[in-house]
């Protein structure tokens, strides 16, 4: 395959495993916040490239510590670890998926879900961290929000956010259509 998305897939390993981009270079102050999109439909091959960068990974560059997170997993992990799935499963079954929303909103408010998320991640022992679930877990998580409350855990560590649907630059639109009023502040990572 010779598409697009399959030319910008082709270019994540070389960049992320570049001095330049584990350094920062270029950046000013930035934080080292990447954004990779792609259409939704492509989720399949997303998955499974991701896959193969964390088994090519160390061929490229042995000493890189990486650490990827997909953040339905670790909500699932962590409602377990709260005593909430069961109950969570059972109000959106009976009640209905507002009900399932406004009973998990406390829970997984951004700014308690990045401690999560740390814990999970270790940024301060990771050489880079990537990010995949943003689909499969919204709306109970917006990675808007997640992103800018990541500022404070990640440091120097860059982070990459596998996207189904479209960054501008400026403003993420989930699936291409669920558009983001918040302005956030990262970089494409493959355009």
């Amino acid at each position: 395959m010779s598409d697009s998305l399959t030319q910008r897939l082709n270019e994540i390993l070389p960049k992320i495993t570049s001095k330049d981009f584990l350094s920062g270079k270029g950046l000013g102050n930035e934080i080292a916040f990447y954004i990779f999109d792609y259409p939704p439909e492509k989720e399949p091959r997303i998955r499974d490239h991701i896959k193969f960068l964390l088994a090519h990974i160390p061929k490229h560059n042995q000493d890189l510590r990486v650490r990827h997170v997909n953040l339905f997993d670790l909500v699932v992990d962590y409602l377990k670890e709260r005593n909430l799935l069961d109950k969570s499963l059972r109000k959106q079954k009976e009640q209905g998926d507002e009900a399932l929303w406004k009973a998990l909103k406390s829970p997984l408010k951004a700014e308690k879900l990045v401690q999560v998320f740390a814990k999970a991640a270790r940024p301060e022992s990771q050489d880079l961290v990537l990010v995949s679930g943003v689909g499969s877990v919204w709306p109970l998580v917006r990675s808007h929000s997640l992103l800018n409350n990541l500022q404070t855990v990640m440091g120097q560590t860059p982070l990459v956010m596998f996207y189904p649907g479209h960054y501008d630059g400026q403003t993420l639109r989930l699936f291409g259509k669920v558009k983001s009023n918040h302005y956030y502040r990262a970089f494409r990572l493959i355009t």
